[in-house]
């Protein structure tokens, strides 16, 4: 056994090398596995769907809010990864009474590298946390910074409108790729959108996750922003840290050439 600290700043005692992991988050899930420790993973949430053709021979215990505790018990884990925001503290108490339950926590881009380099430690694949980190720093690092500080909105949810505000991954994405975030100065992590009075946004993301944003909700959006543009997006590309981030930088990219376009011949 070894002493670790979470991001909680809690201490555990965890095994040398974890043989029987139980992940309970989606983007972590996919991170345990470009790390290489798929093979130790025994137990999983419904969401964690990625990655494909893999993920699937993982048991499900449960969603991210709502775990399966008595099944997780079945599983015999020496090792429980859950994330702060993901999973609630009542059930990271609970399961402490099976296994040590490491929780990270990412409401930053540093803190999403950092919760890589953790992943690491915990799980003995070090230095393929740091080549993961390199990896991403690098494709983050060619994506400019949007020529236009245009106040953003991202939406999530739908009746109520939703949107990602201050203290969030996606706000932290929002700044680091030049814009400014209109529900950064609303109440809440993730506030309620009331009235078009609280934000007037130059630029609306729509995104694909939670609520399944699509094309057919642009009319809808514009009726209440007119002079907004308004683009569909890929949320896991927006909200999905770790391993999911090296496909999101040239996503990001392309997404702030296409916005830097359209406003250039609008």
């Amino acid at each position: 056994m070894r002493s670790v600290i979470d991001s909680l700043g809690r201490r555990l005692q965890i095994p040398e090398y974890p043989q029987r992991i139980i992940s309970l988050c989606p983007s972590q899930t996919e991170t345990l596995f470009a790390l290489g420790v798929g093979p130790q993973i025994v137990g999983r949430t419904r969401y964690c769907i990625e990655p494909k053709g893999q993920i699937e021979q993982v048991a499900v215990v449960g969603g991210t809010k709502k775990v399966d505790v008595p099944l997780i018990a079945t599983l015999q884990p020496d090792l429980i990864i859950a994330q702060m925001e993901e999973n609630t503290a009542a059930d990271v108490e609970r399961l402490s009474q099976l296994a040590p339950v490491y929780v990270t926590r990412v409401e930053r881009y540093e803190e999403a590298l950092e919760s890589i380099q953790r992943l690491g430690d915990i799980t003995q694949k070090q230095r393929e946390a740091e080549q993961l980190i390199q990896e991403i720093t690098f494709a983050f690092s060619q994506i400019p910074t949007a020529s236009e500080p245009l106040r953003v909105l991202y939406l999530i949810w739908r009746k109520p409108y939703m949107a990602a505000g201050a203290n969030t991954y996606i706000d932290s994405l929002l700044t680091r790729l030049g814009w400014q975030n209109e529900a950064a100065s609303l109440p809440g992590r993730y506030p309620t959108l009331e009235s078009d009075k609280h934000v007037a946004p130059e630029l609306i993301l729509l995104s694909d996750e939670p609520f399944p944003f699509s094309e057919k909700h642009i009319p809808e959006i514009q009726r209440i922003w007119p002079s907004a543009m308004v683009y569909c997006v890929k949320g896991d590309y927006f909200s999905w840290y770790g391993a999911r981030m090296r496909k999101a930088a040239p996503y990001l990219r392309q997404l702030l050439e296409n916005i830097a376009k359209e406003r250039f011949f609008s």
